[in-house]
Order: C-alpha cells, then structure tokens, then sequence
C-alpha cells in the first residue's frame, strides 16, 4: 500500500509572547519609577529627602545610595535600581544619583524603541557599543592629574560636596577630605586608598567649622579620672591590654557563700593583692598611659584598679571596642596584650602627647594623641556638629568627597562637572550614529538623547528653563567649547574648567557603563518566575 506524503507545512514565523512584552514594559516602569524618585536630589540645586525609617529615626540627605538604600522597594527590578548605586558607591564613590538618573533615561528611550518593533537583542547590543565609544569620547576630553597639586585636588572635592546638604561648610570639609586622603597613601606609587585608614570620630556640640583632622588619634571618651588620675601625659608610652583589671570572677552558675566577716576580709584582702599585682606589672613595663579593651565576661575593671593606676600616675582610657583594635594598634606602633605576663616594653606604642581636651560647645570630653609615629599611616577626623542628623550627614558627605580623591588616585585625569561631559558625549554619539548603519544608527541616536538627562535635570532642579539651557549648551559644544557646562549659580552656560567645577573621570566612566550595563541586563528579561 502506498503511503501518501504529508501535506508541506507552511513556514512558520516566531512570534514573540505577549507576556514577554508585558514583563518588559513592567520592569521598565518599576526601574523608572526609581529613578524619577530620586532625580530631583541631582546637583547643587537638588532637594534633600527625609527618610523616615521604621523605629520611627529620621534622616535626611540627598546622597542616592543612601536613599535608596533605607527605601523599601518590593518590585524584583526596581531592586536593581537599589543594587545599581550601591555599585557605583563601592566603585567611584559619588554620582550615585546620576547613575539611576541616566539608567532611567536609557530605559525611557528603550521603551521608545521597543514600541518601533526593535529587538531588546538588538537594543542591548547597540547600547553597549555606544557605551565603549562614549567610554573613548571622555578618555578624549579628559585632563590628567598631579596628585600633589592640592588645589585641583580641593577643586574636585567642592564639586562633589556642592550638592550635599554641608555644602557651606566646604572650604573647611574639601582640604581635610583631601589631606586625609593624601596621609595615608604615597603619592607617587598609590593605585587605591584603604578609606578604613582614616577613622572619623563623631562629637555633638559646636558646629561643622568646628571639625578638624588629627594626625593620630582621638578617642570619644574622656580618661577615667574618679580615682584622681592624669588627664595629660608627656612621652607616652602606650599599653594596649585586653585582659580585665578585676577580680576573678565563679563560672555562671557557681556562687561564693561569706559566712563570716573574717572570711569576707580574707577575700576582699586577696581581691586587693590581686589587683594592685596586675597594676605593679603594667608600671614595670613603662606604660604610663593604659587604654582597657571592653569585656563581656566580667567588669574590665573596678574602682580598686583605677585607684592604684591613678597612685601610679598612668592614664586610663577605657571601653575600648574590639573592632578598633586593628587600627589603634597600627596607628600608635603597639601590640595588643592578652595576658599581664606578656606585657614588656617592646610591645607598647609611643606618643608625644596624649591630652584629654574638652571639645567646645558641649561638656563632653575627648582623649587625643598627637605626634605618633604613625608606621601604619592612618589619620583621624574629628567630625563636629550640632545636632546627629547634621553629624550622619556630615559623615556621609566627608566619605563622599574622601571617596572622590580615591576615585583620582585609580584613575588620574579630571573632566568638567555641570553637564559638560554627558553634552558632549551626546554630540559625539549623533556625529557617529550618522555613519552607522541599520538598527545601531537609530539606537546609538537614542542612546545619545537619553544621556541629555543629566543637563536636563541639573537646569530643572534649578529652576531654570531646561529646554533653552539644553540648546544653548549643544550650541557651545558644537562649537568647540568641551568644558561648557550649566553654571547654577550664576544661570547661564560657562567653561566649567575655568569656573573650576571638576570631577574624577572614573565617576562618569563609571556611572555610564554600569547604567548601561543594568539597562540591557533589564532588556533582556521576558519572564518573571517565582519561586515559593
């Protein structure tokens, strides 16, 4: 019997799912919205955000990570977001609301080319050929670096502490961000900066212009002096112990029963020879500053130690905190010591002055130590101001602007701020899309007008008419002007180099290639799987 051939199947074509589209489109209004929450917290002119956090603590600040990172953003994409400018915060350390600024712009214009009937495939891999070039468009116009010229140095650092909410306190913040910086690295062989070199100590009380930078270490509290101690030491000679200066103490569930008043005297007789043999040890060694690691397992030490370390002239500053250890171990030159019978005078640190001082404007008192060896290169900032909020903001600020000297330290050139940078990459994409050809053309295009955004939001924020501020700077950079930028302070369009307003190269490399990156990783989504 003769088989009979099955009829030719038509071609099929590949129809894309709806669905896809739809999880598409979602992400890009999730991850939009993000971005347009924060964007009028971008430049000098930005709004700061109060944050309200659950126990009911409140922050304010207009740095992005940090608000990004207390908001509660349930949409897995919108989470990216939040992920993007932690990325940008550990890399470059600023521009962490630019970077969500841009990567909300890209994404608008993706929704705009995906309703063209553009392949997300194709989007993606456009956009990351406009972001090499734009990466080449800054390597171009960038200035290089001399990390001893402190004065470019200070120039970069006031551009980043303009849009913060301490931005009148920066002719006092820019130079000791940078001199913090520079302390602790050789300038001439420095690839990175370890920031946890440098501590920043938080006191209440004065204001901002108050704060200063110590070449050494401060501690928040003052000496234990009830006992009638010093408060001052000459030519210290520092012990670090981590052993308590108290009586033994019975395991937990043990208990010591006193019967009698002579065996009650016996034991407080033993508990004084104890102690008053730890002190003697300490003053052998040639310690005569202490400072006491706390302890968790019993009291670190009593009235009875202070009293003989006070007999003894010695120092005392306690409740040392474990995690500071390292560093005042480093700073000072000397060992932590965990049992008396190991203390010798090699292991102690050295100072010129060890001063208990009050600050101003408040009671409160600090121990400083000034004129260490420093083997370690640390350095210490003693931040003040009036109130916690301003002092968290205050922090957040000097880490930023610290952060922006490290970002010149990986990579040593400079480009103009205001704008200037995006404007003119945006001009050089259009020039290039031009000589493109098929989808990269009309992508690339789309690429360049998104990054118009950052001008765009920085005129807006200040409340100027963004569209004649836009086309006036096109205007300078299609004249050559490659530092042309928004001036927000004096409402027109001027050379940001001569006007000073520099920031790191790293940041804006930085800021365009992870937003770039995050963008096509968006794109490239057509299904939301959850897993329970």
């Amino acid at each position: 019997m003769a088989t009979v051939a099955a009829p030719p199947t038509k071609g099929e074509t590949f129809n894309e799912r709806s669905k896809g589209k739809d999880i598409r489109m979602s992400n890009i209004v999730a991850a939009k919205a993000v971005a347009t929450a924060i964007r009028t917290s971008l430049g000098p002119r930005g709004m700061d955000k109060m944050i309200q956090k659950g126990d009911g603590e409140v922050l304010i600040s207009n740095d992005g990570a940090t608000i990004l990172s207390q908001m509660q953003v349930m949409h897995p994409t919108a989470k990216m977001l939040v992920e993007l400018s932690k990325s940008q915060d550990i890399e470059a350390g600023d521009g962490t609301t630019s970077v969500c600024v841009i990567a909300g712009a890209l994404l608008d214009a993706c929704g705009n080319l995906l309703s063209k009937g553009i392949h997300p495939t194709q989007i993606a891999s456009s956009f990351m050929k406009a972001c090499n070039a734009a990466e080449k468009i800054l390597e171009g116009i960038s200035r290089p670096v001399d990390l001893t010229d402190r004065a470019s140095l200070i120039s970069a650092v006031n551009t980043c502490l303009s849009s913060k909410v301490v931005s009148q306190n920066s002719d006092i913040l820019a130079p000791i961000a940078v001199d913090s910086v520079l302390g602790v690295i050789d300038a001439a062989t420095a690839t990175n900066v370890d920031l946890r070199d440098i501590r920043m100590v938080q006191q209440v009380g004065g204001t901002i212009d108050d704060t200063e930078l110590v070449n050494g270490i401060v501690f928040d509290k003052g000496a234990k002096k009830s006992a009638g101690g010093p408060t001052k030491v000459e030519n210290a000679k520092i012990a670090l112990i981590q052993f308590c200066l108290s009586a033994p103490k019975s395991d937990m569930e043990n208990n010591v029963v006193v019967s009698d008043y002579a065996a009650m005297d016996r034991l407080l007789r033993e508990e004084r020879k104890h102690i008053l043999g730890l002190c003697k040890k300490i003053k052998k060694s040639g310690a005569n500053v202490v400072l006491i690691q706390k302890s968790i397992l019993r009291d670190a030490y009593n009235e009875l130690s202070l009293h003989f370390l006070a007999k003894m002239d010695i120092l005392v500053v306690t409740e040392i905190e474990r995690n500071d250890v390292e560093f005042i171990s480093r700073t000072l030159g000397c060992q932590p010591i965990a049992h008396v019978d190991s203390m010798s005078p090699e292991k102690l640190g050295s100072a010129a002055n060890v001063n208990e001082v009050s600050v101003a404007g408040s009671g409160h008192k600090v121990v400083k130590m000034t004129g260490v060896k420093n083997p370690g290169k640390t350095m210490t900032v003693l931040l003040r101001g009036s109130n916690k909020l301003v002092l968290a903001e205050a922090d957040r600020s000097v880490h930023d602007a610290q952060c922006v000297v490290r970002a010149l330290v990986k990579k040593r050139f400079m480009i103009a701020g205001g704008g200037a940078a995006e404007a003119e990459i945006s001009l050089r994409l259009k020039e290039l899309s031009h000589g493109a050809t098929g989808m990269d053309a009309f992508c690339m295009k789309a690429f360049a007008e998104a990054l118009e955004v950052v001008p765009y939001t920085l005129a807006e924020n200040a409340g100027l008419n963004p569209i004649n501020m836009v086309t006036e700077l096109r205007k300078a950079h299609s004249e050559g002007v490659k530092g042309a930028g928004i001036n927000v302070k004096k409402n027109k369009i001027t050379d940001m180099y001569e006007e000073n307003v520099l920031q790191p190269l790293l940041v804006s490399t930085s800021a365009i290639t992870l937003a770039t990156e995050t963008v096509c990783m968006i794109l490239k989504i057509d299904d939301l799987v959850v897993v329970m």
